[in-house]
């Protein structure tokens, strides 16, 4: 039943091609947009020594986890509480909780293949070496979906319908992405904010998937940042979600 449900909401994943491009297309466009820029493969101090074809992969990256789980995630399982989807599957032998699981695994997955590919392509476009601490950086990818994500069902747990769901991500979304270093790496952000950026889900991820990609010990303040916020975000959801 359930890997039926979770091919059902693949279809419908697949069949609105703006989720697609969000999550897979976009960025490998800001991949392949930055690193053939002059100078590209050259190391850079003011992106922490990575290079930017590198920079931009562990962005992109860090760009895909913040969209599926501050915008997508949400809006979804809130448009299905307002369209009575959730109640009617109640009195199915398909249990609601079924959904829920599907949409879980669908974008974890759609997550890891936006992984796969910025690697693959930013090895094979640019010769970026893959992660060299590869098990820290796939560790640190799990720490972050699950802080992400756990926000993401948040939302949808408080918001009474698809638009609200969207539009507290969109609050959540856009400063995630100024604080974690997306539109201004955090080399070049003043102390102060930086340092606050880094306790910031997205901070806290973008940082460590940096550091593994280079080959540097994750800080194990970042990861314990990631998995407080896993956790108190899903126990969170756990208490305030609502089928109906």
């Amino acid at each position: 039943m359930l890997a039926k449900l979770t091919y059902l909401e693949l279809k419908l994943f697949t069949r609105e091609i703006i989720t697609p491009v969000l999550v897979l297309l976009l960025p490998l466009a800001l991949l392949l947009g930055f690193g053939y820029l002059p100078g590209g493969n050259k190391a850079q101090q003011a992106l922490g020594g990575q290079t930017t074809p590198e920079y931009m992969a562990a962005l992109g990256v860090g760009l895909t986890l913040t969209v599926l789980g501050l915008s997508i995630l949400p809006a979804t399982l809130a448009g299905y509480r307002e369209k009575g989807v959730l109640r009617r599957m109640a009195t199915t032998p398909v249990r609601p909780a079924y959904l829920l699981i599907a949409q879980l695994l669908l974008y974890v997955a759609a997550a890891f293949v936006s992984v796969a590919l910025m690697i693959i392509a930013a090895r094979v476009l640019f010769g970026t070496p893959v992660p060299e601490r590869f098990p820290a950086f796939v560790g640190t990818v799990v720490l972050g979906i699950g802080a992400l994500f756990g926000i993401g069902l948040v939302v949808a747990a408080v918001a009474p319908g698809a638009k609200a769901g969207n539009l507290i991500g969109m609050v959540l979304f856009f400063p995630s992405l100024f604080l974690g270093g997306v539109y201004i790496p955090r080399e070049q952000m003043p102390s102060a904010l930086r340092a606050v950026g880094d306790y910031t889900p997205l901070g806290a991820t973008l940082k460590t998937m940096r550091d593994s990609w280079m080959g540097a010990e994750p800080h194990l303040a970042q990861l314990a940042i990631m998995a407080a916020y896993a956790v108190a975000a899903g126990l969170t959801a756990a208490r305030l979600f609502r089928w109906e």
